[in-house]
């Protein structure tokens, strides 16, 4: 049998044990025989450590099937303990007299195990550890009594994880949910209850809190995020809260204006977070890769150039130097590798490529003062003849500033030196953007170029 099998005589001495009793109990059957069942089966309650009733003394008294007491643990010959489950059972003779009983039992520790695990994740987060949003809908219903007044809820929203996504891809978005649940928690007090209730949302419940002191906590919390490091991202949270005075008021109102609370904090300093992030990931990209930042200097530099000979107002000059300067922003997801490969791109690998444009633009988008931006740096690989990606705009419908940087990002791709391709002279990539007026460039600006923007020597 797969099963554990110990039998006894009516006098409860034992009398057989099979190979998988003798390896779960620690006896051999040889120096189990003959000893009272309680001297080699003992067992007690894995919670109280209270030694459980004997199942083979409770079925020989009410003859008949009997399971053991839930929760209990078999202590074994050496002193170690194992979860187990089993029933007792009489044994009756042709008569029915009882000659003795017999014990069925399994080890299960790994049953055991599971139910923890599933037990776990049913009330915690997977990624952070924290308590979930199931819990915490629970746990605002226990705590919701007079004996805990004041009771403060504290909403706490990441900023710029989207962004982070983004920019640096999943696994270090889930670096920093991770680094702000650890400070959130270790920030916390004990009888505080922390959990995760969205992608980037946490909530804070303190028990017996006033204002006053949860606004301590949130300091506290404020300041060791700002120690806090992953990578090169910016960590930054908003905390709004709000507090239970009296019995009277309604916990759901309490929570909601913590949550309000939070949103007007959030519209300021998601904003300075932004920003912030948009430098750091221009910082790390050309950190990373030495020639995206010359190619992105000289592109602006270009930019400024053309705006200059189209004799376009200083403002419109000063985003279309920045645009230039931002337009290839979104390299900062594609792999290194791809960008840095000498030689020519597979299919797959140029599709990866593709995508730039749009993630220079989701990653410009989130900050207000770039939303402008985002649509040029979105549109700079458009074609004036609409065979262009990603949408496939064409004429005047791609904006000036993006047909502009479409330009100036040719002749630098044309000018510079790369590994696997030798550079074009001046005169070379002013003919190659004179042949692809009309077609791939805006004919007005490749006239600009050709006439105002570079020295015979081909400086600009």
């Amino acid at each position: 049998m797969g099963d554990a099998v110990i039998s006894t005589d009516q006098n409860e001495n034992i009398v057989l044990m099979n190979t998988v009793s003798e390896e779960l109990t620690g006896w051999k059957q040889e120096e189990a025989s003959g000893k009272p069942f309680e001297e080699v089966f003992k067992i007690i309650n894995e919670y109280t450590r209270e030694k459980c009733v004997n199942p083979v003394t409770k079925a020989l008294q009410l003859k008949k099937v009997v399971s053991l007491e839930n929760h209990a643990v078999l202590i074994t010959k050496n002193g170690d303990g194992i979860p187990i489950e089993d029933r007792a059972s009489p044994i009756t003779d042709m008569n029915g007299n009882i000659i003795g009983a017999v014990l069925v039992f399994r080890d299960v520790t790994d049953q055991k195990e599971k139910q923890k695990k599933i037990e776990y994740l049913s009330y915690h987060d997977q990624l952070t550890g924290l308590f979930n949003r199931h819990f915490f809908a629970e746990e605002i219903k226990r705590l919701d009594v007079d004996r805990n007044l004041p009771f403060t809820i504290a909403m706490v929203d990441v900023n710029g994880l989207k962004l982070t996504n983004d920019a640096f891809g999943h696994e270090v978005g889930d670096l920093l949910l991770q680094s702000v649940a650890k400070v959130l928690k270790s920030e916390c007090r004990a009888e505080d209850i922390v959990s995760r209730i969205g992608g980037d949302e946490f909530v804070i419940l303190l028990p017996r809190t006033s204002s006053v002191e949860a606004e301590l906590i949130i300091k506290r919390i404020y300041k060791a995020m700002e120690l806090q490091k992953v990578d090169n991202v910016v960590i930054s949270v908003s905390i709004g809260w709000e507090t239970k005075e009296s019995s009277h008021d309604d916990i759901r109102e309490v929570f909601a204006k913590a949550e309000d609370f939070m949103y007007r904090k959030k519209i300021t300093e998601s904003q300075s977070m932004r920003n912030q992030t948009i430098k750091v990931i221009m910082h790390t990209l050309h950190e990373a890769n030495a020639r995206e930042k010359i190619h992105s200097e000289r592109v602006s530099k270009l930019c400024r150039k053309i705006g200059e000979a189209m004799k376009l107002d200083n403002e419109v000059i000063k985003e279309l130097e920045l645009a230039g300067l931002m337009h290839d922003i979104g390299k900062i997801a594609i792999n290194n590798d791809i960008l840095n490969k000498p030689g020519k791109l597979t299919e797959a690998e140029y599709e990866e490529v593709k995508k730039h444009p749009e993630i220079s633009y989701h990653i410009l988008k989130s900050a207000d003062v770039y939303t402008r931006l985002a649509e040029y740096v979105l549109s700079h690989h458009e074609r004036w003849d609409g065979k262009g990606y990603p949408r496939g705009l064409s004429g005047e419908d791609i904006p000036l500033v993006s047909r502009i940087i479409t330009v100036a990002d040719a002749y630098e791709a044309m000018t510079a030196i790369r590994t696997y391709k030798g550079a074009f002279s001046h005169e070379q990539a002013i003919e190659e953007l004179k042949r692809c007026s009309g077609t791939q460039f805006d004919p007005e600006i490749v006239h600009a170029c050709q006439k105002y923007c570079w020295t015979r020597k081909g400086e600009f």
